[in-house]
């Protein structure tokens, strides 16, 4: 499986939120300036070819849904970008994105309350 292009990873987050969804409803659901439908159409289509996406037809449109979840997504993709980017260290990114104001202390606070629940389970 390839990594998705940046506006595909668009379609898919919107696919993953919405979890079923024709091409319309997709494009409604894009920022503006949306494409035209059939960009969208296409795009639904070729996602599907590439494995991405699953699809039910119904005559002259199609509903379509994941056939990756978003964290099987990004252990395939994104977790690999960070290791090899940031040393195979979490602490490395994230001292990298609070360097760069990416981060604030708000953030971290989530970060590690969500990593004590984990814990505490």
């Amino acid at each position: 499986m390839k990594r998705l292009s940046e506006k595909e990873e668009l379609l898919m987050q919107i696919i993953w939120q919405m979890e079923k969804a024709f091409a319309k409803e997709v494009r409604e659901a894009m920022p503006d300036p949306k494409p035209h439908i059939n960009t969208v159409a296409t795009t639904l289509r070729r996602m599907a070819g590439k494995g991405y996406l699953m699809f039910e037809d119904f005559g002259t449109t199609y509903r379509y849904w994941a056939a990756i979840s978003k964290a099987e997504y990004t252990r395939k993709f994104v977790k690999p970008v960070l290791n090899s980017l940031f040393g195979n260290s979490i602490k490395n990114a994230v001292a990298f994105f609070a360097e760069e104001e990416e981060i604030s202390a708000s953030d971290l606070k989530e970060i590690m309350d969500m990593i004590e629940k984990k814990k505490n389970k």
